[in-house]
Formats: structure tokens, C-alpha cells, sequence
């Protein structure tokens, strides 16, 4: 058995189109084809690993002798948002899809959010969080009403100039958000969203998820429950509200989140490394920006060479995403898609695994590496894998 398994997601790097992606608006969603098309994509350690060897990937050199395993796979759950493709990779799928509010957020919700933090809001409505904050926050910075909005995926999102309202009173109006969004009105996040200077304004690094609390055991408290150590690192603390994660760092951003995963390879413990690498989703891919996607799957890639490096024998590295979010799709938002898999460590034998059904096999799949039993969804594929 291994001793760490780093599980690194990178956020939205789908592997094409699923089976009923036209049921989301998203045939013909690719969102590895799009970055290879740029003409600019250099991936050559996840292209050893058999990134290109994975069923269904068309583009790219095939390799003759990767040196991972590697696969593809499809969501059960009904959605194609973050919290439920991670809380499926964590062994938990969700057979009811969050609920999302293409025409806003109804009276009564948005009467009693007012009521409750004393501010108006502004927007109410889908709307790229960038523009957003261009369109309204004047009005925002004279008025002090707060932005309020959502997206194709189930958020609601709240946007404050900081020097108008101060981060942790944001958080604090999150927080109120997150109290009355129950029921039928469950959202799978509330999202502070500050920005600053003058126009046009820009986002700050201050952003918070307020997530809903996983209705059950995901292998993050399995683990905990079993003396393991659960790190989690970028959003991950955020996405499963804390549940189940010992010891959290909350940078946001691919560049600081790299940097702090490397440094506890080099520490000495026992479990899992969760680390989410949001850039690829919220910078490029929700901004269709196909070059600056692939700019960052090369940086990643750069990264990834140095990290293999340093891993010892007991390390097992699994890289894979949480949906999609094709950077030359129609729209904004997400799109619904395989994951790619890719499986490495001295314990690993390279195999191609072809595609299976669940983001939950990975859950599955970690308990085993560790040598951990619990009651999750998914199927495990160690034993395709596993050195004897």
C-alpha cells in the first residue's frame, strides 16, 4: 500500500463531450481538443502519462509506452457544477441536481437577504463576473447595494467594492446567503466576490465559497476517521464546507496552490493531498480564453516534471478534473464532459484503463491505495493498477 496519494484536480479540464451533453446545451464540447487547437499546447509529462492514450482524446501524439495509468470517466450525478463533480471524486454522487435560477433569485429570497444585512441589491440575474462588476459597481460604490447574481451552475454570488463593504462583513452577508438559501432553494454555493480600485475594477484574491454541507460520509471523513491526514489545499476546505479536511491552506490561484502542494511533498505524513488548481476554470475557462487555458496546462505541465521528480516510492499522483468548461464553447459556463485520469508512483503499473462510470471510483480507488475500507460510492480500480 501507498503511504500519500496527491490528488490534484485540475478545475474544468474536460476530456470531450459526454453521452448526453446536448441535455446541458454542450454537444460538441471539447475542452483538451480546444487547447490543442491553439496550436500552442507543450504538455509532455502528462503526454507521458497517457494523456493523449485516453479513450475518446483524437488529438495529440499517442504515446508508445506511457509511463502512467491512465482513463476516462463520466459523471453519475445530475449536474456539471464544481461542488458536485468534486464531491464524487470525494464518493458521494448527487442523484438530484442543485437547483439554478436562469431568471434570478425569486422576491422572497432576495426581500429577506435584504432585510437580514440592511443593503439593497442590484442584478439579480446570470451575469459574467466580470462584466458584472463593470456594468454595476458604480452604481454599487454611490448606492452601497450589493451585487447580487448567479450563472448556469447553481451560485449565488455577491460582488462588493472592499472599500465599501469590508471583506469579512462580505463574508458576513455570505453567510446570512447561505442561512436562508435552504430547501428548495439549497444552492450548492454562496460566493463572496470582492473587487477594488476604480473603473474598470478588478477582482481581488479575497474570494470565499460557502458551500452546502455534504449530506454524507465522503472519503475525505473516512480517512480522517482512520488517523489519516486530509490536506486540503486551493478551494478544496470550501467546497466540502470543511467536512472531513484536517488541515486546510485556502490560496486561491494555480501558481501559490502548485507551490504550497510541493511543499508538503516535502514534509513527512500519511493520507491524502486534495488540491484544487482553479486558474484553468475561473480565469480561462468561464473567460473563453483558449490561449491563456493552454498557457496554464503548459506551466502545469512544467511544474508536474519537477514534482514527479522529488516523489518517493511511496507516493502514488493521480491528476484529474472535476467538469468541464470549454474555453471555445458557446456562453460562460461549465460544460458536460469526461474527466481525465492519469495515475503515477513507483507502486503504479501503466495501464490503459478505457472508460468507466463515476467520478466516485477515484474515492474508491484512494481508499484502497492507502489501505482504508469505508462505505462510499464507486468502484475501485486499484487492483488494475497496483504493482504485486
Amino acid at each position: 500500500m501507498a503511504k500519500r496519494v496527491f490528488l490534484i484536480v485540475l478545475d474544468s479540464f474536460g476530456a470531450g463531450e459526454m453521452p448526453d451533453a446536448a441535455d446541458f446545451g454542450d454537444r460538441g464540447a471539447n475542452t483538451l481538443r480546444s487547447c490543442y487547437n491553439t496550436g500552442k499546447l507543450n504538455v509532455p509529462n502528462m503526454a507521458k502519462l497517457g494523456l493523449f492514450n485516453i479513450d475518446g482524446v483524437a488529438v495529440g501524439e499517442k504515446e508508445k509506452a506511457p509511463n502512467g495509468a491512465f482513463l476516462r470517466l463520466s459523471e453519475l450525478s445530475k449536474g456539471k457544477d464544481t461542488t458536485t463533480g468534486h464531491w464524487e471524486i470525494a464518493g458521494m454522487i448527487s442523484e438530484k441536481a442543485f437547483p439554478t435560477f436562469p431568471d434570478g433569485f425569486p422576491n422572497e429570497i432576495i426581500g429577506e437577504f435584504e432585510r437580514r444585512t440592511g443593503r439593497k441589491t442590484l442584478c439579480n440575474k446570470p451575469y459574467s463576473g466580470t462584466k458584472v462588476i463593470a456594468d454595476y459597481g458604480e452604481e454599487h460604490m454611490k448606492t452601497g447595494a450589493l451585487i447580487v447574481y448567479t450563472s448556469a451552475d447553481s451560485v449565488f454570488q455577491i460582488a462588493a467594492h472592499e472599500s465599501v463593504v469590508p471583506v469579512e462583513t462580505l463574508y458576513e452577508y455570505c453567510r446570512t446567503a447561505r442561512e436562508i438559501l435552504c430547501g428548495d432553494y439549497a444552492v450548492g454555493r454562496v460566493i463572496a466576490r470582492p473587487f477594488e480600485g476604480e473603473y474598470p475594477f478588478v477582482r481581488t484574491p479575497r474570494r470565499h465559497d460557502f458551500s452546502l454541507v455534504p449530506p454524507k460520509n465522503t472519503m475525505l471523513d473516512i480517512l480522517t476517521a482512520n488517523g489519516l491526514e486530509t490536506i486540503g489545499i486551493g478551494k478544496i476546505y470550501d467546497i466540502f464546507a470543511g467536512k472531513g479536511v484536517k488541515t486546510a491552506e485556502r490560496e486561491i490561484g494555480n501558481a501559490a496552490d502548485m507551490k504550497i502542494t510541493s511543499e508538503y511533498q516535502a514534509k513527512d505524513w500519511n493520507g491524502l493531498c486534495f488540491t484544487n488548481l482553479v486558474d484553468f476554470d475561473m480565469q480561462y475557462g468561464h473567460r473563453r480564453d483558449p490561449a491563456g487555458y493552454t498557457n496554464a496546462l503548459n506551466e502545469f505541465d512544467i511544474w508536474l516534471g519537477g514534482f514527479m521528480k522529488e516523489m518517493k516510492s511511496d507516493d502514488v499522483l493521480i491528476i484529474t478534473a472535476d467538469h468541464g468548461c470549454d474555453p471555445c464553447h458557446s456562453g460562460t459556463d461549465h460544460t458536460r464532459e469526461y474527466i481525465p485520469v492519469l495515475i503515477y508512483g513507483e507502486k503504479i503499473k501503466p495501464a490503459n484503463l478505457g472508460t468507466k462510470a463515476g467520478f466516485c471510483s477515484i474515492a474508491a480507488t484512494i481508499l484502497d491505495i492507502l489501505g482504508v475500507n469505508g462505505d462510499i460510492d464507486g468502484e475501485s480500480f486499484a487492483g488494475n493498477i497496483i504493482k504485486v
